[in-house]
């Protein structure tokens, strides 16, 4: 009671507010804020693709949105019904029709004949794109400088788009699509590639319980961790692997006058892809025949340069009679003490010490049959 009779007082005592401030009272007194929608309220986007059985592709395209920020949290919406598809914010591999503008990524329909070529000039995979190359091409750059940790114009984040496109989806897209990895009957099955795995995940056919959800939940972990493993490798050993490369053929001629001898700062790096990319821009132009590095046991090992990247035909492979000899037989056949082994096929030898790798790799060059110029034309 007393307090109401002082704040009653206080009250006449006090001049009145100005009028501004008397309507702001007023206001707080009498009107309650409307409270900010929270995000966690806010309906999440939603991905559409089809029910059923599913495939890789389309379980990589939903994985690679998920790890957008923007989708991470995004409803998958698995329907065929053209008004379920048409309310949700990205629909892939279903609904018959490719508009990026409107966020719609299916290669279903009889028209769509786009490649990773045709809708990005300049890049040279022909291959027939599914959902998960549609999502990769629009949305890879972001994804990767996302999941890198830069800018999109970081010319790291070109390079391994490149990579994990021609290393990891365009393999899918062409499950996907049917095409052959080449002609006439394979010489044997490939039953364990990842869209094999994802298949597998599908119930089988005898199964009583057909439903697919849980399949396919599991095969967008799968296709994700394959991902983020692959380009984790490309990031972490790849990349680096590049520079020793590029170091060891900026070297070349200190380790051997020849030019074709490379010597790699650490063994055991990937270097094959990098070499033959390298090679091309080298100047006076040298094709690398040998390269020389140290093995897990500090040992020193000369390796022969394959043809091509996946051949097992070398370059110049390691003398025929070398090959399969050890120790001190072989020292006795090369006339160089100290050899530790040359494989049977020759593609690579192993010694104890540097310069009698570089020897190895150097007498190799020595015994090369030399080349015979082509004879002049008779004139009659």
């Amino acid at each position: 009671m007393g307090g109401r009779l002082l704040r009653g007082l206080l009250l006449l005592l006090l001049p009145p507010p100005p009028l501004r401030v008397r309507l702001r009272m007023h206001s707080l007194e009498c009107v309650q804020p409307s409270k900010r929608p929270r995000r966690s309220l806010m309906a999440p986007p939603r991905i559409g693709t089809h029910n059923g059985t599913f495939h890789c592709d389309e379980a990589l395209a939903c994985a690679l949105l998920r790890l957008l920020p923007e989708y991470q949290d995004a409803e998958i919406v698995r329907t065929r019904d053209p008004e379920k598809l048409a309310s949700c914010d990205i629909v892939v591999d279903v609904g018959g029709e490719y508009d990026p503008q409107r966020h719609r990524y299916d290669h279903h329909q009889r028209s769509f004949t786009e490649t990773m070529s045709s809708l990005s000039p300049g890049k040279p995979w022909q291959t027939k794109l599914s959902s998960a190359g549609l999502v990769y091409l629009h949305f890879g750059h972001k994804l990767l400088a996302q999941l890198l940790g830069t800018s999109e114009e970081d010319s790291m984040v070109g390079t391994l788009y490149d990579k994990m496109y021609e290393n990891f989806v365009e393999e899918v897209d062409a499950v996907d699509n049917g095409i052959s990895q080449w002609e006439g009957e394979p010489r044997y099955a490939l039953t364990t590639t990842l869209s094999a795995r994802v298949a597998r995940l599908n119930p089988t056919w005898n199964q009583p319980n057909q439903d697919t959800e849980a399949g396919f939940k599991r095969a967008m972990d799968l296709v994700r961790e394959e991902f983020l493993q692959r380009l984790d490798f490309y990031q972490h050993s790849w990349m680096p692997a590049r520079a020793l490369v590029e170091e060891a053929l900026a070297q070349r001629l200190q380790v051997d006058p020849s030019g074709e001898i490379i010597e790699l700062a650490k063994g055991g790096c990937p270097w094959k892809e990098h070499l033959y990319h390298l090679e091309s821009g080298l100047s006076p132009p040298v094709t690398i025949a040998f390269v020389i590095f140290t093995d897990q046991a500090g040992q020193w090992r000369v390796q022969c340069v394959p043809k091509e990247l996946h051949s097992f035909q070398s370059r110049l492979p390691l003398p025929e009679s070398w090959r399969g000899l050890r120790d001190e037989a072989l020292d006795q056949v090369s006339g160089i003490p100290g050899c530790i082994f040359v494989h049977a096929t020759g593609f690579i030898g192993g010694h104890r010490t540097r310069e009698g790798a570089l020897s190895m790799a150097r007498a190799t060059l020595a015994q090369r049959p030399a080349l015979i110029p082509p004879s002049p034309p008779l004139i009659q």
